[in-house]
């Protein structure tokens, strides 16, 4: 297959200073793309900034090796923030093509003992820093022609320990990349996300809720620059799905798909025939695989 090419191309990449944010930042200048490096430099738990400059120093390794690049030390999490984002994209390279919302924190802690501020400011990293940046891009993407999203998600929205306010602010950006695939489709904006795994900083703050032998697999065999790829093919202007979940982890990747089971219909439903047929509803069967749900299928109730 030919190599896939992103010359000509514009893509921010928000919290492309570490991790696998970077390796998106570096594999896409690679490849040809202009680059907005998104980082704010926020400490892991976004309540502080560590005081460096990684979006500086990712632009650094891109220019040294013949790309093209701005760093932003931008807050995803603010509308002036996501603005200035756009504005990088545009003032640099004069048009924007393409989104990675990649910036996250993390604190893991039993759900009692987490507080509101806690869940506020997950939800203002995760949820409004897509939302807004997205909003911001979203004129530009449309008159792109090829406009992409790739959005940030986690296993840990589907359950995992002590990560309450983590998961549930990634459920929220599910829910979110769904609705704007759906938004997008006159315009051609293609809207995915990407649920990755990897031995970052991230992973190493996640700890605590994981067991010792999870740790160790994650930090020897997950490397970040193995998500990479996942992201940047569906930027590309050849991927034609939207609406996708994709988990990405150690070179594996697969589709995580919805769907409704073939379950039962009964016009004289009780309490008691819910109950005997349990089995039933809850069965995954081959016919259940046709009920997959793409997001043109989202019923609007």
């Amino acid at each position: 297959m030919q190599e896939l090419r992103f010359d000509d191309r514009s893509v921010i990449v928000t919290g492309a200073g570490r991790g696998i944010g970077r390796e998106y930042a570096l594999l896409l200048a690679a490849r040809g793309a202009s680059v907005v490096v998104g980082d704010l430099g926020a400490t892991i738990d976004g309540s502080d900034v560590d005081g460096d400059d990684p979006a500086a120093a990712v632009v650094a390794e891109i220019t040294a090796a013949g790309g093209r690049a701005i760093a932003c030390g931008a807050d995803v999490s603010t509308e002036a923030g996501a603005q200035s984002l756009v504005e990088a994209a545009v003032d640099g390279f004069g048009h924007l093509d393409a989104v990675v919302n990649n910036a996250g924190i993390v604190r893991t802690a039993r759900f009692l003992e987490v507080p509101d501020d806690e869940y506020q400011r997950h939800i203002d990293v995760h949820y409004f820093g897509t939302l807004r940046v997205c909003r911001a891009a979203w004129p530009h993407l449309a008159a792109s022609g090829s406009g992409r999203v790739v959005n940030t998600l986690s296993a840990a929205m589907l359950g995992n320990p002590m990560m309450t306010h983590y998961g549930s602010s990634k459920g929220a950006v599910f829910g979110l990349t769904r609705n704007l695939a759906i938004e997008g489709l006159e315009a051609g904006i293609k809207v995915n996300a990407v649920a990755p795994g990897a031995g970052t900083r991230m992973a190493e703050a996640s700890s605590e809720g994981l067991s010792p032998e999870i740790m160790d697999y994650i930090r020897t065999s997950l490397r970040a620059e193995l998500v990479a790829p996942v992201a940047t093919y569906l930027v590309h202007p050849s991927a034609t799905m939207t609406g996708e979940v994709f988990n990405v982890a150690g070179g594996t990747v697969n589709r995580l798909a919805l769907l409704n089971t073939v379950g039962i219909t009964d016009p004289n439903l009780s309490v008691e025939s819910v109950a005997s047929r349990i089995d039933e509803i809850m069965a995954i069967t081959a016919e259940a695989n046709s009920q997959i749900i793409a997001p043109q299928q989202v019923p609007a109730s």
